[in-house]
């Protein structure tokens, strides 16, 4: 057995850097790479961990102490061989006398002279295979206990340790905690933090001060849609792509079709084409028409295309869902659009109506607007926002024309779609209104 000191490494341009916690006591056993210490500068948080395995003989500093590179923190006592040169030929090696100065871990007085109990050295948790313990400076208040390399699988993932519950010795956080504390947000736990998702709450102000005002209850439909989209802004990482499709010859078409669809009773909208080319690149594009499993590990491909569209009412906006569209003809389409809208308005649609959309579309063509970021309605992974058509002069090469400009706004969750799989999507949606042909193909 040896006794070796225990140093603090390289601190960089550090110094005198406080310690804010101790993470072992005299008589521990710990592993090599086991965290021993945190520091904080300023700036930074870092552990110092033990340079090999063996019992801690004894800490030579305290919480509060500052210290610098190269001050001996710990002794610990170790099976491996010292760093010092073999003996000579013919001359035994002989054993070190015992340190006196040096406490006992059982029986002895501690360091202030007081009195110390019998310690068990505790197991100690060995660090998880490819798991880096290398002290590295992390930007995190030292009031959370965990690893450098906990520290930035959280940062990462984009988890607060500060909501994470830790599991580990002391209540350190480990990274089963973080995936712990993750699964519960991907299946929508309701998390207890003030204000909700660890946001403040909205202080409380007496409008009257100021002048007249009127308080009017928010509908029912209002009230839970308000639920659902703020749950989906929070826990959903939003992005939103914009386009552009050049639809002049899909509204020709329209027009030309809408005489036929009148004598059987449909009104024939740009929205039941839209319908159409969003359930071919939901085809096109599987991950589209998905959802996250609550354990934010697997993907759910759904083998059916159902779609949601936003319907505004005198009560709040409602989603129904028109079902199976890739399989529907564009007035099938229209006629059930017609339908669904007209209950929607009416207070009339029942709770089928309203479930298992894969992929919602939202669209304002009719009232305004050029370019908006909708609310992903999640379990979904991606809403289509349509905005105003407007009549544009483009360039073919030789002069200006005419042609109708639809804007398109696509938001989507980032966890399953990334940018550029986003632009590719809304490029080709582009092209299949820009040529009702394709829809065909």
């Amino acid at each position: 057995m040896a006794t070796v000191e225990q140093k603090v490494p390289d601190l960089g341009d550090f110094k005198d850097v406080p310690i804010i916690e101790l993470l072992v006591k005299p008589g521990d056993s710990v592993q090599a790479e086991q965290g021993l210490l945190l520091l904080e500068s300023e700036k930074a948080t870092m552990e110092v961990p033990a340079s090999q395995a063996g019992k801690v003989v004894e800490l030579k500093v305290k919480t509060g102490d500052k210290v610098s590179a190269g001050d001996v923190i710990a002794l610990i006592e170790t099976s491996a061989p010292p760093p010092q040169a073999s003996p000579t030929r013919g001359e035994g090696a002989r054993p070190s006398a015992p340190d006196k100065s040096a406490p006992s871990p059982s029986t002895g007085e501690g360091k202030d002279g007081g009195e110390s109990k019998p310690l068990t050295p505790p197991p100690q948790p060995a660090p998880a295979q490819g798991e880096d313990v290398t002290p590295v400076i992390i930007a995190t208040p030292g009031s959370v206990h965990a690893s450098p390399a906990v520290r930035l699988f959280a940062r990462e993932l984009g988890v607060d340790l500060t909501r994470v519950s830790g599991s580990g010795p002391k209540g350190r956080i480990l990274k089963s905690d973080v995936q712990a504390h993750v699964k519960k947000v991907m299946a929508g736990a309701q998390l207890a933090a003030p204000g909700g998702a660890g946001l403040p709450q909205m202080p409380a102000i007496d409008f009257s001060k100021f002048g007249p005002v009127e308080s009017k209850p928010l509908s029912r439909i209002r009230k839970l849609s308000a639920s659902n989209l703020h749950r989906s802004w929070v826990l959903v990482p939003h992005v939103t792509q914009f386009d552009e499709a050049d639809i002049t010859e899909l509204d020709a078409f329209r027009r030309e079709s809408a005489e036929d669809a009148k004598k059987k009773g449909i009104k024939l909208t740009m929205l039941a084409f839209l319908l159409k080319a969003s359930a071919k690149t939901l085809l096109e594009f599987p991950e589209l028409c998905a959802s996250l499993a609550p354990d934010g590990e697997n993907l759910v491909l759904k083998k059916y295309v159902h779609i949601g569209v936003a319907v505004d009412t005198p009560n709040g906006l409602v989603v129904p869902v028109i079902r199976d569209v890739d399989k529907k003809g564009i007035f099938q389409l229209a006629e059930e659009l017609a339908l669904v809208s007209e209950k929607a308005r009416a207070a009339r649609l029942s709770p089928p109506d309203l479930q298992g959309g894969c992929f919602s579309i939202s669209s304002l063509g009719g009232i305004g607007g050029t370019k908006f970021t909708p609310i992903v309605n999640a379990p979904e992974v991606a809403i289509l926002g349509v905005s105003k058509s407007q009549m544009r002069p483009v360039w073919d090469g030789k002069g200006f024309v005419p042609r109708l400009i639809l804007p398109l706004s696509l938001s989507y969750d980032h966890r399953v779609i990334d940018g550029a799989q986003a632009a590719r999507v809304t490029t080709y949606l582009a092209e299949l209104l820009g040529d009702i042909r394709r829809l065909l193909l």
